[in-house]
């Protein structure tokens, strides 16, 4: 289904989805950035454009595609991997941040927190956009905003969020961001 991703982000988001993902960038300084779950690639090519080092991460084999096909379609390498980040595969101690934009429940297990602890450099920070919420008082914002809620994909903020990062060692910032009829909070956890 790799093939809809954007479209069906795009409906869901009423179109905002893209501007939600680019949140991150402020926040990216790098210059080594690991994205897991790189999806089609779109924060790829606009941390590469930004004049970052890009890597990023995907289990599927048809996201991976679409995201190589994007940065080689405009001349750009690409540092791109298949596998899970419970098991990165690389050096420790090698990036300057890591981010990953809504991402499922993995991005909070032990194993996938103490990977990202050992591959980013001392200070490094781990920046997450786990949620967005819809706020337009428009009726499709309002009929989507109860969708998200329905469906578990806007759920209350709380500390399962970034409780898991604490417990791991890690500094955390909670940055709520407003963009045109929607919230979005950013956890931004620093490396001690």
């Amino acid at each position: 289904m790799a093939w809809s991703y954007d479209l069906v982000a795009w409906i869901v988001s009423l179109g905002r989805w893209k501007s939600w993902v680019f949140s991150t960038l402020p926040y990216l300084p790098g210059p080594r950035v690991l994205e897991l779950g790189h999806g089609p690639g779109h924060l790829q090519l606009a941390m590469r454009n930004k004049g970052l080092v890009a890597f990023g991460l995907d289990l599927s084999r048809q996201m991976s595609r679409l995201a190589m096909r994007k940065l080689t379609a405009v001349r750009l390498p690409s540092n791109l991997a298949r596998g899970g980040a419970e098991h990165l595969p690389y050096s420790s101690a090698v990036f300057d941040q890591i981010v990953a934009t809504f991402p499922s429940e993995y991005i909070f297990s032990v194993d996938t927190i103490k990977e990202i602890h050992r591959t980013l450099t001392a200070r490094g920070h781990f920046v997450i956009l786990p949620v967005a919420w819809i706020t337009g008082k428009g009726m499709f914002e309002r009929l989507m905003a109860a969708l998200f809620r329905f469906t578990g994909q806007a759920p209350e903020w709380s500390a399962r969020f970034s409780d898991p990062l604490r417990r791991a060692g890690f500094q955390v910032k909670e940055n709520p961001i407003s963009l045109r009829g929607s919230q979005l909070m950013i956890l931004v956890a620093q490396k001690h």
